[in-house]
């Protein structure tokens, strides 16, 4: 599985702290999160959760950006999501 690999990867490398680690859980959240609410859509609180977690995840995956170019779009290829636009 992706996931596990990229995970071990990750966690040998720096450590579960990393912004990279970060972002894979919280992605790992928004998938689990989105097909949870597929079958239950008006549950709302899952809703405002969901939001947050994004929020979270972009602020991170800006911070990244900036700070490591490289490594950022290494992520969004392994994670397949799309780049964040910039303001």
């Amino acid at each position: 599985m992706v996931k596990n690999t990229l995970i071990s990867v990750i966690s040998e490398e720096e450590g579960r702290g990393s912004v990279e680690f970060q972002v894979v859980r919280f992605t790992n959240k928004i998938r689990r999160l989105t097909s949870h609410l597929e079958l239950h859509k008006k549950d709302y609180l899952s809703q405002r959760g969901l939001r947050k977690i994004l929020g979270k995840r972009q602020r991170l995956l800006a911070y990244l950006a900036k700070k490591n170019r490289v490594r950022y779009k290494e992520l969004i290829g392994q994670l397949s999501i799309r780049e964040t636009k910039t303001r």
